[in-house]
């Protein structure tokens, strides 16, 4: 079976997980987020799991110290993708925030792996203070998604991009 990655942005509110949840009415799909091993430290120290100002920067910086660290959340992706290239799956979804984290797994994942920004008319833009939600416009995309209607809408869209993406690569 031929396999694919999408490198999946936007700003907090644009509809990503809605995206991963309606591709997966097209094809099997899995979808990951390289803050998922920061997320558990952040909870083993504490944080609640509400998304505000604070813990997002909370989050930014732990991410940034851990990649100067040991490198955990580019690790754990790679893990993943592994693990989807030897499972089921057509399709695997990697969230990632950071323009150069995506660049970088975009390289070492090598030419099935292509990137997707949902962006989303009326969600703020306003900034965050924070690298990982302020920097998500400053990365050129291979696709962008505007999710600028209803549901309805939504699906279409994003059935006709996967209808071109899983048939082009």
């Amino acid at each position: 079976m031929k396999k694919s990655i999408l490198i999946i942005n936007g700003t907090g509110g644009a509809g990503k997980d809605t995206v991963c949840e309606m591709a997966a009415a097209v094809c099997p799909v899995r979808s990951v987020s390289s803050i998922t091993p920061i997320v558990e430290i952040a909870r083993f120290a504490g944080w609640d799991g509400i998304k505000n100002r604070e813990s997002r920067r909370l989050l930014s910086r732990l991410k940034e110290v851990f990649t100067e660290y040991n490198d955990l959340s580019h690790q754990y992706c790679l893990q993943q993708a592994q693990a989807f290239l030897a499972g089921e799956e057509r399709l695997l979804f990697i969230h990632v925030r950071e323009p150069e984290e995506i660049e970088r797994l975009k390289r070492a994942l090598g030419p099935i792996c292509h990137t997707l920004l949902i962006r989303r008319t009326g969600v703020s833009n306003t900034p965050l203070g924070n690298r990982s939600d302020d920097c998500v416009e400053a990365y050129h995309y291979d696709a962008v998604i505007e999710n600028d209607g209803s549901l309805e809408q939504l699906q279409y869209k994003v059935e006709s991009f996967l209808q071109i993406f899983l048939n082009t690569y």
